[in-house]
C-alpha cells in the first residue's frame, strides 16, 4: 500500500484535532494536569521502536518474537494504560474535572492512533530478491 499525500494531510490533521483537544481540556478548565496524557501518547510507541529491530534475522529458525520484541510491547502497553489511566485517576481524586477527562481521553487517543496509522502506512519491508 503506497501512502501518498492525502494520507499525510489526513494524519496530520487528525493530530493536530488530538493535540488541540488535550490542549483544550487544559486550558478550559485552567489545570494543566491533562496535558501529561499528551507526553504519555507520544512516549508510547519509544519502546516498541528501540525493541523491534532486537528479533531474529532471516536465518533463524523461530518464527515467533524474541523476548526483546515481547518486552518493548509489554513497555508499550504499560504507557498506553497509563495514558488513558491518568485522567480517570485525576477525575476520581477531583484534581481535574470530567469534561477535561473525556477531552483529554479522545484527544490522546486520537494522537496515538495517528501515530499507529503513521507507523502502519509508511512502513517499509525489506524484500530480498
Amino acid at each position: 500500500m503506497a501512502a501518498g499525500l492525502k494520507t499525510v494531510i489526513l494524519l496530520s490533521f487528525v493530530l493536530a484535532v488530538g493535540f488541540l483537544l488535550i490542549i483544550l481540556s487544559c486550558a478550559l478548565w485552567a489545570n494543566w494536569l491533562p496535558l501529561l496524557v499528551a507526553l504519555t501518547f507520544v512516549l508510547a510507541p519509544l519502546p516498541n521502536a528501540l525493541f523491534a529491530h532486537c528479533g531474529g534475522d532471516e536465518f533463524s529458525s523461530s518464527d515467533g518474537a524474541t523476548g526483546a520484541v515481547d518486552l518493548g510491547r509489554f513497555l508499550t502497553s504499560i504507557v498506553v494504560v497509563t495514558g488513558f489511566a491518568l485522567p480517570v485517576v485525576l477525575t476520581h481524586s477531583e484534581v481535574v474535572k470530567p469534561g477535561a477527562c473525556v477531552m483529554s481521553i479522545i484527544g490522546g487517543g486520537l494522537v496515538y492512533g495517528t501515530i499507529l496509522a503513521y507507523s502502519a502506512a509508511f512502513r517499509q519491508e525489506d524484500e530480498y530478491d
